[in-house]
């Protein structure tokens, strides 16, 4: 006898993967927690993260909009403004650090930098650059949406049950005063300056201290909330490493993996859905990346998420309403938000 006898097929690549077609591939995930339909749930993090959201809703899963369009806004113009992206208007938070940075303004921890960005008469809120298609008319405009977008995100964490993070990058700007942004300075608006500005490609040990603080922060304002990660599938638009852009991509993604393996095999309340495994491994082939080999095309994108609820449903069943998608609202990736993209406009 020897411990390997017993394991189920799941345990080997050969009665797993190598002798099944990659759409029969199945148990890829053993969810953790039992989410129900009435369960509230928040989304954030990288470009990908969007989509979450509205399969959730799509499924008639509850999630959590803490920050809405106004009334009589139509949805196109809503999704111009960043409503409805993420559960607040946020913007993409890349880093686990910039998701502590937003949970210590939520949390009254820290105060907002006053640092504005002007261009061509507009304002620009640097923590939130494109968020405003065209920036703000005045300042009092910025701090007020700046300030809300604030409360809202305090909302997501004090009543949520779920919070669902997709981790994005490890590259990264900061300000010399420490504080940081999610997109280097002089892309949207604003001017890079060497002597102010400090780009910070962070290891292992920082971005899991920074993720262990957000989340402890959370918990001691709403202790029954659990979080559930996911890594960005997608590679980087452009790196600042001065490594190939394959090697830093990898070198990133491994580390964001290596964090969210660590915390949900470590914390009971901490789980990972693998996502990036979904589009990543090799069984897969590459066939849900668009031509350019970045972005996760929509049939990709509906895959990854019919394999999370149908997952859930195989191990704990599903209560409340189906949990089968409507399917004219399938996710589209034709109107992603996705600041990192504005990157690839400067390679002259």
């Amino acid at each position: 006898m020897n411990p390997y006898e017993d394991l189920p097929e799941k345990a080997f690549w050969r009665l797993a993967v190598a002798n099944k077609s990659m759409f029969d591939i199945s148990e890829i995930w053993d969810p953790k927690f039992r989410i129900s339909t009435k369960s509230k749930i928040v989304t954030y993090g990288s470009c990908s993260a969007q989509h979450i959201g509205n399969a959730i809703k799509d499924r008639w899963f509850n999630w959590l909009i803490t920050e809405k369009a106004p009334g009589n806004c139509s949805k196109s113009l809503a999704r111009k403004y960043n409503y409805g992206v993420f559960s607040s208007r946020t913007g993409n938070i890349y880093t686990t650090s910039l998701l502590k940075q937003w949970t210590e303004w939520a949390l009254n921890k820290s105060t907002v930098p006053d640092e504005i960005w002007e261009k061509d008469g507009r304002f620009y809120d640097p923590f939130r650059p494109r968020i405003e298609p065209n920036g703000f008319e005045s300042l009092d405009e910025l701090k007020f949406s700046q300030q809300q977008a604030i409360e809202c995100f305090s909302k997501s964490i004090l009543n949520a049950d779920y919070f669902f993070l997709t981790l994005g990058l490890t590259e990264s700007w900061f300000n010399k005063n420490g504080y940081e942004y999610p997109m280097c300075p002089g892309t949207v608006a604003g001017a890079h300056d060497e002597s102010t500005h400090n780009f910070v490609n962070q290891q292992f040990n920082m971005v899991l201290a920074s993720l262990k603080d957000a989340m402890q922060l959370m918990r001691e304002v709403n202790s029954k909330l659990k979080f559930i990660l996911t890594v960005a599938p997608g590679p980087l638009t452009a790196t600042n490493s001065n490594k190939h852009v394959v090697v830093a991509s990898m070198a990133s993604k491994s580390i964001l993996r290596a964090v969210a393996d660590q915390l949900a095999t470590n914390r009971s309340y901490v789980d990972y859905f693998p996502s990036y495994e979904i589009i990543n491994s090799p069984m897969f082939k590459g066939v849900f990346f668009e031509p350019n080999l970045r972005n996760v095309s929509s049939y990709g994108l509906n895959f990854v998420m019919d394999n999370f609820f149908e997952c859930l449903e195989n191990k704990y069943g599903i209560s409340g309403e189906s949990s089968k998608p409507r399917r004219s609202q399938r996710i589209k990736t034709a109107n992603e938000i996705c600041d990192e993209e504005l990157l690839d406009a400067f390679k002259k």
